[in-house]
């Protein structure tokens, strides 16, 4: 959205639309939240430290729809973005006190609030606890739903909701939110949880009840146990994926394809086909954060969690795997070699680096100082601004391009789209590491070159 279309003081921009969205925070959930209550024909009001907030849009320009809906509701000023007040107190009061708006206009442009949507981690740097708890509490409209979203310490928002004076407060955990399909994955979620303060009062909040018509999973408690199914859900996720990359080990001593052993567990229903590819690990900010406050749970309330412990401790170890059997193939002779790396993501599909292998992989590559080659269509600017000043670093524009001058190639998070021109790899016969098992089994099978996946050999 352009400059002009933003509100730079602490004033709300009224327009014809009697009932709005207020929307509090700049993340990713936050903005998707934003386009997806636009779409529903909502008007939204999203305060924010507008640089933030930009940034972000920037930042996920990999969400090329996401991104293209929140320029068009922008200009239509569906969407309007305002600098984030002082105090909670003060944005309030301008909706309720209609700050800078004479009693005439008071009469013309009467406005309330639909909901209140803050978004927790991304407004801790403005607002404490008691600010907002206060504010709220001082607020003339109690009957205005407030929802809260965010990855926190277990029972932190329950007790934030108990701090508030009003029956009608909710707990939304974005546990259905894909990468590179935020906004998708929120208009047809495909498990929504709504954590309640006030039993069976899901109905009060009007303006989610057609993304919770529409979710194939739906699921309301109180606000406590929404919590402890969220950091349930993402500690599982993540302790299959570090079972499967322990697994893959074992796999590779006993020459084992660690690939159709996960689809033949697959195939047993108690067991399920997701979370279940090895590869170098998780990473992004969600499942890292989510088990970082487990983590703190477990530590305050002096209970031992060595599982948990030990799924971190194979996701970190997972991450410097591939470099090793590149060290392995060369017998350590691998100094001022030139490498490829196709991508750079935490996953296919997304645009994010944060918790990507490829961080490591960099730095290990470089203390041999090792020239690297790399390309990912979607995570380049991100890379640019993490390590533009690196001489050791070249970004790259094609997957092929300066093939000729690399003695190896890394895979890390290589697009479904992309389709591998064999052939063409093997007119140069340069081993390949394969840390995303992207490569099919024909693929492996009709390569020139050495080939070393994880759990998967040639």
């Amino acid at each position: 959205m352009s400059s002009e279309s933003a509100v730079n003081d602490d004033h709300v921009l009224y327009d014809k639309s009697s009932e709005v969205c207020v929307i509090i925070g700049h993340s990713i959930e936050a903005i998707t939240s934003a386009v997806v209550l636009a779409s529903l024909d909502h008007q939204v009001h999203i305060y924010a430290d507008l640089d933030l907030l930009a940034q972000q849009v920037e930042h996920y320009g990999f969400e090329r729809h996401l991104q293209a809906l929140w320029q068009l509701y922008g200009q239509q000023q569906q969407i309007v973005q305002c600098a984030l007040p002082a105090s909670a107190d003060k944005l309030i009061q301008s909706y309720e006190g209609k700050v800078g708006q004479s009693l005439d206009e008071q009469k013309a442009t009467p406005l309330s609030v639909s909901c209140y949507w803050l978004f927790l981690e991304s407004i801790k740097s403005v607002w404490t606890d008691d600010n907002w708890v206060i504010a709220f509490n001082h607020s003339q409209q109690q009957t205005t739903p407030i929802i809260m979203s965010g990855i926190e310490k277990l029972g932190h928002i329950n007790k934030l909701a108990d701090s508030l004076q009003r029956a009608w407060v909710y707990y939304v955990p974005f546990v259905f939110l894909q990468d590179g399909e935020a906004y998708s994955s929120m208009l047809k979620p495909s498990l929504w949880l709504l954590g309640e303060k006030t039993p069976e009062s899901s109905h009060q909040l009007t303006v989610l009840q057609p993304l919770l018509q529409h979710a194939r999973a739906y699921h309301h408690a109180d606000i406590a146990t929404i919590e402890f199914a969220r950091s349930s859900i993402m500690a599982m996720l993540a302790t299959r994926v570090s079972f499967m990359n322990e697994l893959s080990r074992l796999a590779d001593s006993q020459q084992v394809d660690i690939g159709q052993v996960s689809r033949i567990m697959g195939l047993d229903a108690r067991v399920g086909s997701s979370y279940l590819q090895a590869g170098w690990g998780f990473g992004g900010h969600t499942l890292p954060t989510e088990l970082d406050k487990l983590q703190q749970s477990s530590q305050d309330n002096s209970v031992n969690m060595p599982l948990l412990q030990s799924v971190l401790h194979i996701n970190d170890d997972q991450k410097e795997l591939i470099f090793r059997k590149f060290w392995q193939h060369y017998d350590g002779f691998i100094d001022n070699k030139t490498v490829m790396i196709w991508g750079g993501s935490y996953k296919s599909g997304s645009g994010r680096t944060t918790g990507s292998a490829i961080h490591p992989l960099l730095a290990l590559l470089w203390s041999y100082n090792i020239k690297t080659l790399v390309y990912s269509d979607k995570a380049k600017s991100s890379l640019a601004k993490d390590y533009g000043q690196q001489p050791l670093l070249q970004l790259l524009d094609s997957p092929y391009e300066q093939l000729a001058y690399a003695q190896a190639i890394f895979i890390i998070s290589l697009s479904p789209q992309h389709q591998l021109d064999i052939a063409q790899l093997n007119q140069f016969a340069m081993p390949i590491f394969d840390a995303q098992n992207a490569l099919s089994r024909p693929q492996i099978n009709a390569l020139v070159g050495a080939y070393a996946g994880i759990g998967r050999a040639k």
